[in-house]
């Protein structure tokens, strides 16, 4: 038997320090303009009454565009919660659309994103908002996140709450959010970095929030590329709970115990909100609530009292505009801050007879 011979080639091959330049060129090319050369690819067509898919509500990126686009389309946006996004009416109920009915155009956009508190909602406008400049914001501002410790997010025992990806990952240290230190580093470079909020909203957009490498998991025999349409899930026009009123859905009175805006992680994150859109220019009208206050026992009812006396106090003393309205008749709530279609046409009246919008207005 022969001896075995060694191999005296190789299939690897060296490169000298011009090529290696020139991948490094190529693939920061392709991490920085993948993001935006899948933008002219992707159309988004924000039609009238455009509200961020539900689906697609971790969807930070898309968000993202959307902002831009109804910068540059609208004289005023609308930013908050699912007060603003309408949790219980269709598109064409929600508070922007009846804002324009009245207006009698197309000049209010719903940025409203579902389960946005307000320390999600400060990180949503720092790092998705940019384009916000210089314009009107409705700022709504829902009490029902400082109602108590749990939504305040001030307890230490562990709660899983919404949009974990946009409240800060180090300080202020949140104490009920428990992450590993690598996965909050990922999320701070998800909200810093284009390309990996793209890749985040690929998943969330065609592969049903799965990662690819999970999604080719459960789907072995599929190509893993035939999702990706370039084509948006519409808004859809379906109700996300069924229109009927509080008191109908069988929810009793609530004895919220509140917390003190002082030392309110929600309210401090609101107040930052609030700073960087001024900081960027722009005109911003604070709505506050109106909370169902219907819903509460007499006790809870004091509490809410002072702490809206509270909030109202902050915005005057920085000359901030400013609506407080009283609460909305009993039903038309869906439930402790949620209203209906009645709702939110009654508000907008208000809004509009009550002259606020115009005195919001930033000079031309």
């Amino acid at each position: 038997m022969s001896e075995q011979q060694e191999p005296t080639t190789s299939n690897a091959f060296r490169l000298s320090g011009r090529q290696w330049v020139g991948i490094a060129v190529f693939g920061i090319a392709v991490y920085v303009l993948t993001p935006v050369t899948w933008q002219r690819i992707e159309k988004l067509d924000s039609t009238v009454d455009y509200r961020i898919p539900y689906e697609l509500s971790n969807d930070y990126w898309l968000y993202g565009r959307v902002a831009t686009q109804a910068a540059a389309t609208h004289d005023t946006v609308i930013i908050g919660d699912s007060v603003v996004w309408g949790q219980y009416v269709r598109p064409a109920e929600t508070l922007s659309h009846y804002l324009n009915a009245l207006e009698g155009r197309d000049r209010y956009a719903n940025l409203g994103l579902d389960g946005s508190h307000p320390a999600a909602l400060a990180g949503l406008i720092e790092n998705y908002a940019g384009a916000v400049s210089g314009k009107q914001v409705i700022l709504h501002c829902n009490p029902l996140w400082m109602s108590s410790p749990k939504h305040d997010l001030r307890e230490s025992e562990e709660f899983k709450f919404n949009h974990s990806t946009l409240v800060p990952q180090f300080s202020p240290w949140i104490p009920c959010y428990r992450e590993e230190t690598s996965r909050r580093i990922g999320k701070v470079v998800e909200r810093n970095v284009a390309f990996n909020g793209w890749t985040t909203h690929l998943q969330a957009a065609y592969y049903g929030n799965a990662s690819i490498p999970s999604w080719t998991l459960e789907h072995p025999y599929e190509n893993p590329f035939k999702p990706v349409t370039a084509k948006l899930p519409p808004p859809g026009d379906e109700l996300r709970h069924e229109a009927i009123s509080w008191s109908a859905r069988g929810i009793t009175k609530q004895n919220m115990p509140w917390v003190d805006l002082k030392g309110s992680l929600q309210w401090s994150s609101f107040c930052r909100s609030v700073d960087v859109l001024q900081k960027r220019g722009n005109t911003v009208l604070v709505v506050v609530g109106p909370f169902n206050e219907h819903l509460l026992t007499d006790a809870s009812r004091v509490k809410y009292s002072e702490l809206k006396q509270g909030i109202e106090a902050w915005l005057r003393e920085r000359k901030i505009p400013y609506v407080a309205p009283a609460p909305l008749p009993s039903e038309q709530y869906g439930d402790a801050s949620h209203p209906l279609s009645a709702g939110y046409a009654l508000l907008a009246k208000e809004l509009v007879a009550g002259g606020f919008l115009a005195a919001a207005e930033p000079p031309k």
